[in-house]
């Protein structure tokens, strides 16, 4: 049957990723560096992807292809929410949206550089950001604890200038996950480095066993650069 559906433009499309959590039935994925309508019968051709693509490499077009399958869709949720298990912000949440400021000349905080932003991308929460991301290609990663910024007061500019930046708590958070997903990190970009920065609290190293842990089973050999941060703020 003909019907409305997804199209995405190869030539445009950077592999951003920007699309991904903004597609409900989750018929997006980034396969060899370029998004792509992994089933027809995921897309309901609704368009609620349109207007997330930096580069415009998204439409919306008319061609014979099944119908959309509400129930294929459900199974094949259901499959990606089992692979990647933690709670998560709802599909389609625009907060959740890749972003890239490494263009951008920060204005924000004041004329000192201690008062500049020095944050090159969004989302940064583990969970959130997506392995396929531009920002993480060729990038020093920063990988921090939640904490840290709070309370070391220049966290940006002692730390974050110039790396791209993934947070998360080992105490709060799946462990395994996160081991997970920092090991497609290192398999699908050249990480040319990693700053890790943790409190000085026992449950805070499990972030260096993570980083650790994603290193060995990427395959890669890899420099870390260990901080631990006291809780009155200061450099251990």
């Amino acid at each position: 049957m003909k019907r409305n559906i997804v199209f995405i433009d190869k030539e445009k499309c950077n592999g951003c990723g920007s699309c991904i959590p903004n597609c409900a039935e989750g018929a997006i994925k980034i396969i060899d560096g370029k998004a792509k309508l992994i089933d027809d019968r995921f897309c309901d051709g609704l368009g609620a992807c349109l207007g997330h693509c930096p580069q415009d490499a998204i439409t919306i077009i008319e061609r014979n292809a099944p119908e959309f399958n509400e129930e294929a869709v459900k199974k094949h949720l259901s499959s990606e929410v089992r692979k990647s298990a933690p709670p998560r912000m709802p599909r389609g949440c625009p907060g959740s949206m890749a972003m890239d400021f490494r263009k951008e000349v920060s204005t924000t905080g004041g004329t000192s550089p201690r008062q500049r932003s020095e944050l090159r991308q969004w989302p940064i929460q583990l969970t959130l950001v997506s392995p396929e991301a531009s920002y993480f290609k060729d990038a020093e990663l920063l990988v921090a604890a939640d904490c840290v910024p709070f309370a070391y007061p220049n966290f940006h500019s002692d730390f974050l200038a110039g790396k791209s930046l993934v947070i998360g708590c080992p105490k709060l958070d799946d462990v395994d996950f996160y081991t997970d997903k920092l090991t497609e990190f290192l398999k699908k970009n050249n990480i040319k480095g990693i700053t890790l920065v943790n409190m000085e609290v026992p449950c805070c190293f499990g972030l260096q066993r993570i980083v650790e842990d994603a290193i060995r089973r990427s395959g890669k050999v890899l420099p870390i650069k260990q901080t631990v941060i006291t809780i009155r703020g200061e450099k251990q």
